[in-house]
């Protein structure tokens, strides 16, 4: 197995809406805002090389949305999915599988693009691959709740199943092969899924929405995005607890400055360890 980071851009947030409750004089130290108190956010996916499939987990937000759905989002960077798999030496065409930890927007906009930028010349950016979900949270997606509706989008999410492309994975069982299995967290949204594999004698976990950054590991740092945020700060509590024990490399999709980290129990609850990128591994 060889894992491969695949970056596909920044975008910026309110660090306001992205800290909660939390003072921006203390999110600040670690999220620095401009001047428009926005923070600047990667969109971090990870391909998994292994055997004869090559898995990509999430797809950044894509690029099919209009000038005014963009100009909310401050879209910055060199990079982007296309030339970041590039880079590792696959095609879009390469892609068996793509395995999304959840269905907003910033993950799930790559996996669906438009022919010479026109919205009814639809098709699927990864024409041989499989895209992987949960029943429980495609139906959450497709009927929206009033706080999550602007973050899941029908054109990125319907053509992944007229495209007859879109799998369901078993809640019961939870893993994709042998390797990657994933665990749930249901307070930013209905059974996000996180990835954990097994990778160099470590456990790598993919930790998406449940934590978006380093600056999101104290406890009460919970995003206002979040649905169920009670239920957040115990899952964040638990998981980290679990990671700081069995020393889990964390696989940080959204932290500006930082690819990976680790925790470490301490007199004062877990705490931020080490921080590194994961071809340090």
């Amino acid at each position: 197995m060889k894992l491969h980071v695949i970056n596909t851009g920044f975008f910026k947030l309110d660090g306001g809406a992205m800290f909660g409750v939390v003072p921006k004089s203390l999110w600040s130290k670690t999220n620095p805002a401009d001047e428009n108190n926005l923070c600047s956010w990667a969109m971090r996916c990870l391909l998994v090389e292994v055997g004869n499939r090559l898995v990509l987990i999430d797809n950044g937000i894509g690029e099919k949305q209009d000038a005014k759905f963009f100009s909310h989002y401050y879209l910055h960077g060199t990079d982007s999915l296309e030339k970041s798999i590039r880079s590792k030496g696959f095609d879009f065409a390469d892609i068996t599988d793509n395995f999304l930890t959840h269905l907003h927007f910033d993950h799930s906009g790559g996996g669906v693009k438009y022919q010479q930028a026109d919205p009814n010349r639809v098709e699927m950016t990864f024409s041989k691959a499989t895209y992987w979900t949960n029943e429980a949270h495609w139906d959450w997606a497709i009927h929206p709740n009033a706080r999550e509706r602007a973050s899941f989008l029908k054109e990125n999410l319907l053509p992944m199943q007229e495209s007859g492309q879109l799998e369901f994975l078993d809640l019961e069982k939870k893993d994709l092969f042998e390797g990657f299995s994933f665990m749930t967290a249901d307070g930013h949204t209905d059974k996000q899924m996180l990835p954990k594999i097994q990778y160099k004698g470590r456990t790598v976990v993919f930790v998406a929405d449940l934590l978006p950054s380093v600056g999101h590991i104290p406890l009460p740092y919970v995003m206002g995005y979040d649905t169920r945020p009670l239920l957040t700060l115990e899952e964040k509590r638990v998981f980290l607890e679990e990671a700081a024990k069995n020393e889990y490399i964390l696989f940080l999709e959204h932290d500006p400055v930082h690819e990976c980290c680790t925790v470490k129990m301490t007199e004062k609850g877990v705490k931020l360890d080490q921080t590194f990128s994961l071809d340090e591994l």
